[in-house]
């Protein structure tokens, strides 16, 4: 299979090497050093378990690289809109579109059933030009559980022992998502392919809503911080907050906010949203937190606490030139 990663991030980098050790015929996008990087010595991630290396053709320009059997996009969902035209280039008339990202996917209402089947979240995908793109009926989506970091570029720790992927679609088959799924398991990588993406999407929401609100305001991971009792409070309600949307929109939330605070001892990393704050970059500010936020006005959910981690973390991205107010309307 040949499956292209747009994305030479931690995340894609790790894929990559995965999907070499799986048999595909794996190439990349990228740029700069990245690009020079991986041009010149491969891909390779370093796992408790084991190094990977791989040899993998890379590209600045996706229309080298040629239409492909599946492409997976990893990166951040700010740059979705600049690599809509090149992604295009990818695609053959079948090819099917796994997005690994955080936060909710622009095509969440598409064969949701109910009252909102087909709405569009121009927060998450403005101007639609995923869905044109793209298209919902070509889109998968993975949920990724592992902590990683880039040594330099081409170059991945990770720090997870047993990473997880969760890979579904937004109708419910698993077809193509047990396809990719194949390529990638290993015996410290559990990859599922399920017939509930969204519940799945909405449990690593809040964990990452909680890491990621919590750890943009105190500049510190959640080992750094879930200990005191007033976080931890805190953290309950934002999952319960949370987790009540995900349920009025019909997809209960399997997480426990208890073990969410128990892994928080073993979390010295932190989040990506985090990070980025700290550096000035553009956040997934609506992907991560505005869209679960607009959902929860759609059903009709209080979310008193997620609000206000909500407004103190936008009002301090807004500061730092991380983030501006959408121009179109929340769904």
């Amino acid at each position: 299979m040949k499956v292209c990663i747009y994305g030479a991030g931690a995340v894609g980098c790790y894929l990559a090497g995965r999907l070499h050790q799986g048999g595909a015929t794996v190439s990349m996008v990228a740029r700069g050093a990245t690009f020079a990087a991986i041009a010149a010595e491969g891909v390779t991630v370093h796992t408790p378990a084991k190094h990977l290396h791989a040899r993998v053709e890379v590209a600045e320009d996706p229309a080298a690289l040629g239409p492909q059997d599946m492409v997976l996009v990893t990166v951040k969902a700010p740059a979705l809109p600049a690599i809509a035209p090149g992604l295009a280039t990818l695609l053959g008339q079948e090819t099917p579109v796994c997005f690994v990202m955080n936060g909710l996917p622009w095509w969440y209402f598409h064969a949701h059933g109910g009252p909102h089947e087909g709405q569009r979240l121009p927060r998450i995908d403005p101007g639609d030009i995923m869905w044109r793109t793209v298209g919902p009926e070509r889109a998968l989506h993975g949920v990724i559980f592992a902590s990683c970091d880039i040594e330099r570029p081409g170059v991945v720790h990770i720090e997870t022992a047993q990473t997880a992927l969760h890979l579904g679609e937004p109708a419910g088959t698993t077809a193509r998502a047990e396809a990719l799924a194949a390529l990638l398991r290993d015996t410290d990588f559990t990859v599922t392919a399920e017939p509930n993406i969204r519940a799945r999407i909405w449990s690593k929401l809040q964990t990452n809503i909680c890491s990621g609100l919590f750890g943009c305001l105190a500049d510190s991971p959640p080992r750094a911080i879930y200990s005191d009792p007033a976080v931890a409070d805190a953290v309950r309600r934002v999952v319960a907050e949370v987790g009540a949307v995900a349920a009025a929109l019909g997809h209960p939330s399997p997480l426990d906010a208890e073990a969410l605070l128990g892994r928080a001892r073993s979390q010295g990393h932190k989040s990506s949203v985090v990070q980025d704050l700290a550096r000035g970059a553009p956040i997934e500010f609506d992907p991560m937190f505005g869209g679960p936020q607009a959902l929860a006005r759609l059903a009709g959910v209080p979310t008193p606490t997620l609000d206000l981690l909500i407004a103190l973390v936008k009002a301090r991205a807004i500061s730092v030139g991380s983030y501006s107010e959408p121009e179109e309307p929340v769904p």
